[in-house]
């Protein structure tokens, strides 16, 4: 009969007996992989929610606009072209609040809307408005919302398929959920609302589907054109063109690798806070183990009762981590999701990729880490371990420390060395932590820094960016075109003063390491007095923001392209001008009109610090003033905002379980010397002074020197995302008082685990050093 392992007997016993211990360390580790288990599950969910809102809701290929209705003949010509048209006129309202509502008709055959909440509407006075845009201003379903003048009530929440992002135009740099919503009535509502700002909206679904992008470009192009022959466009914006469907697919995702990195490391760091915990508990029961050794046990057979604990404790957590996951955690990340983007409703989906990532890999992990340090202290034979001999290595004569220096400082030195691997792991601990923390409260620093760079460094105080209609586009000629091309020469020009004209032209980064970017170039007047530079018809001026994302200086060619088109352009930068807003390059009009082919009358908009009200409304593509170049801060304050509180939360779990762990390691390291300085007179507050104070200094000396390595490692880390997964450009900027709450914050932490600690000290009984006497 095969005789039952002993050893099992004592597993649960150890867990019970340091039960604050392993404590600290499951609620850690269920934070950490239930955490990420919730984002993996919620990322997936939403991505596969996204991605089938194409089908499910039958999602345009493209829209356009036109001044009139579309004829019926016109309609017949253009559905030859392979394509299915819906019409999908709005119109836009404005509230009192400052914020605008472009209100669509029901839509039950394309861009069909999602029902979130409530009803959609079925009585005159009844709205469903977008969720996101809802949850911004404090709108709740029953609420009356007052557009125009008109009250109306929100009988619902609704996500339209072709506004998952809230862009306003498809040229704008940012969407804002906070100034700018969409909504539906019922189509009798809509006919009731004035013609007089209705907006001829036209969607389009290809009959065949295009084999790839660039088929794709040319079928939209061949599609204007015949669109061009029938009426006159004011705008026509593909599918792939389109931001407000686009951006939040290419959003989606893109912080995975990011946050499984940053797992892994947690991972590792407890791995080694295991380690760190079983070789203490190693040397507190050598005399056990050696007796075990001599009585027969083999190495293995104690290597495996050593790696229970840690198993047992991350697969419990891996569970439970999991089960909170796709619960609980879930449910914040979603919602964080949705704090971004205007997303359909979704169904959880079983992700096993983030079950290998949370369960398996962890205890993996943990199996190695720890297995490696058990092999080297299990090398040692029976009787080094009944004499606590446990130094693999000839015993050293201690470091001579001078005699000048006072008892108690030499005692706290010979703490600091003898746990020196603890402090090392301790101040990784720190290191991390304080990065996340950092991370988690410099966004506000740099949203408002971002907000006075805007104020400081506008050109005007608004920009007129012109639009030429499609109809005017290409290369034919005809009488009808000419008479068009003279009313908008006529509905472009301005009697102000204030106004400057300058050229503008967009091209798109290629062949770079960074995210695909589109970049615009101004032509600027010589002697402009919006735009402060000398420029010569050979110079090339980038902006500073353009140069730092990119890393360009003088002398350097950058190479752009045409977005849809194979020609290639080449510059020689000959200038970097310190602005940090914007990804701009900047020559003399003359040479930018020269360059594109533009001709030398030819100009894309205005400079001006007063509003010009003489340009007719439907040839403004966009303005640019200080409320619109806010868009991104406000945008991400709200997007972000939740998320930051959650890192910063988790930062400071992690920095306090840390502490706690290892000091209470030394601590239980050194508990037979602490209870011999009992018996030797000592008190427990003289006592603290030379084990709590060592640690107290450590902690300090690495909360400081944390500070600027993360300061460095998260300019790269945030310069390297916004390359690879953001447009545009913010500069990272630490406010001191960042800095001074971080440190803050350590200190009362540090302080809760020094308290807790000497009590632990004060609890070491007197007796315990006698009953190790050797």
């Amino acid at each position: 009969m095969k005789k039952k392992n002993p050893l099992r007997k004592r597993i649960l016993r150890e867990i019970s007996g340091d039960k604050g211990k392993y404590l600290v360390i499951f609620i850690l580790m269920i934070a950490t992989i239930s955490f990420i288990s919730g984002y993996l599950v919620a990322d997936g969910s939403m991505i596969a929610a996204y991605n089938e809102s194409f089908t499910k809701y039958n999602v345009e290929d493209g829209h356009f606009i036109t001044e009139e209705p579309l004829e019926k003949s016109a309609r017949k010509r253009i559905e030859k072209e392979g394509v299915t048209l819906y019409n999908l006129p709005y119109v836009e309202k404005k509230s009192g609040n400052n914020f605008k509502v472009r209100i669509f008709a029901m839509r039950d055959k394309v861009n069909r809307a999602c029902l979130m909440n409530g009803n959609f509407p079925q009585n005159a006075d009844e709205i469903a408005i977008d969720r996101m845009f809802a949850d911004n201003n404090h709108l709740e379903v029953g609420d009356s919302i007052k557009l125009d003048g008109k009250n109306y009530r929100i009988s619902g929440y609704v996500a339209l398929s072709d506004y998952s992002a809230l862009f306003e135009n498809s040229n704008d740099s940012m969407f804002d959920a906070i100034k700018f919503g969409v909504g539906v009535v019922d189509e009798k509502t809509f006919k009731t609302l004035t013609k007089k700002n209705k907006v001829y909206c036209y969607s389009w679904c290809w009959e065949k589907a295009s084999a790839n992008e660039k088929e794709e470009n040319k079928r939209a192009e061949d599609l204007m054109k015949v669109i061009n022959d029938q009426t006159e466009l004011s705008d026509f914006v593909p599918r792939q063109q389109n931001q407000a469907i686009q951006f939040t697919g290419e959003d989606l995702g893109n912080d995975r690798a990011m946050m499984t990195v940053l797992f892994y490391i947690i991972m590792v760091i407890m791995a080694f806070v295991f380690a760190l915990t079983t070789s203490n508990t190693i040397e507190k029961e050598a005399g056990v183990i050696g007796t075990l050794k001599a009585s027969g046990f083999t190495n293995a057979e104690l290597i495996g009762h050593y790696l229970v604990a840690p198993i047992l404790v991350t697969l419990i957590s891996a569970l439970i981590g999991n089960i909170l996951g796709y619960t609980l955690l879930k449910e914040v990340c979603v919602d964080m999701y949705y704090g971004s983007y205007s997303l359909p409703t979704y169904v959880t989906i079983w992700n096993g990729e983030a079950f290998i990532l949370t369960t398996l890999v962890p205890i993996l992990l943990m199996i190695l880490i720890n297995l490696i340090i058990l092999s080297r202290k299990m090398r040692l034979s029976p009787l080094q371990f009944l004499r606590r001999e446990l130094s693999r290595s000839k015993k050293k004569k201690a470091v001579s420390l001078s005699p000048g220096i006072p008892f108690f400082s030499r005692f706290r030195l010979r703490v600091l060395l003898q746990n020196r691997f603890h402090y090392a792991v301790l101040f990784l601990g720190i290191l991390i932590s304080y990065m996340l923390l950092l991370f988690g409260m410099m966004l506000p620093s740099i949203m408002d820094h971002y907000q006075n760079q805007i104020h400081e460094n506008m050109f005007c105080k608004y920009q007129y960016l012109l639009k030429m209609p499609p109809s005017l586009s290409g290369e034919d000629f005809s009488v009808d075109k000419l008479l068009k091309y003279m009313r908008f020469s006529e509905g472009v020009e301005t009697d102000n003063s204030s106004a400057e004209k300058f050229s503008a032209y967009t091209l798109e980064t290629y062949k770079t390491d960074a995210m695909k970017e589109e970049i615009l170039f101004y032509g600027i007047e010589p002697d402009s007095k919006y735009v402060p530079l000398k420029l010569t018809d050979e110079d090339v001026y980038v902006s500073s923001a353009y140069a730092e994302k990119f890393e360009l200086e003088i002398g350097d060619t950058i190479r752009l392209k045409e977005k849809y088109e194979d020609t290639v352009y080449k510059f020689k930068v000959t200038g970097i001008w310190d602005y940090d807003t914007g990804l701009y390059v900047f020559m003399t009009r003359k040479h930018l009109n020269q360059t594109f082919d533009l001709g030398s009358d030819m100009f894309g908009g205005y400079f001006s610090d007063e509003k010009l009200t003489d340009l007719n409304e439907k040839y403004i593509g966009s303005i640019l003033d200080e409320d619109a170049l806010s868009k991104i801060c406000r945008q991400l304050k709200v997007s972000m905002g939740e998320l930051m509180y959650l890192v910063d939360g988790f930062a400071m779990l992690i920095f306090v379980v840390m502490i706690y762990l290892l000091s209470k390691t030394i601590i239980e390291k050194n508990a037979q010397s602490i209870s011999m300085a009992k018996i030797l007179g000592y008190s427990g507050t003289e006592i603290a002074r030379l084990y709590i104070l060592p640690t107290s200094i450590m902690v300090l000396l690495s909360m400081l020197v944390a500070l600027p390595i993360n300061t460095e490692a998260i300019t790269v880390i945030w310069h390297t995302m916004l390359r690879q997964k953001m447009k545009g450009w913010l500069p990272v900027w630490l406010d001191t008082g960042v800095f001074v709450k971080m440190l803050i914050l350590g200190i009362v932490a540090y302080g809760v685990v020094a308290i807790i600690e000497l009590s632990k000290i004060k609890k070491v009984p007197m007796d315990l050093a006698l009953k190790n006497v050797e």
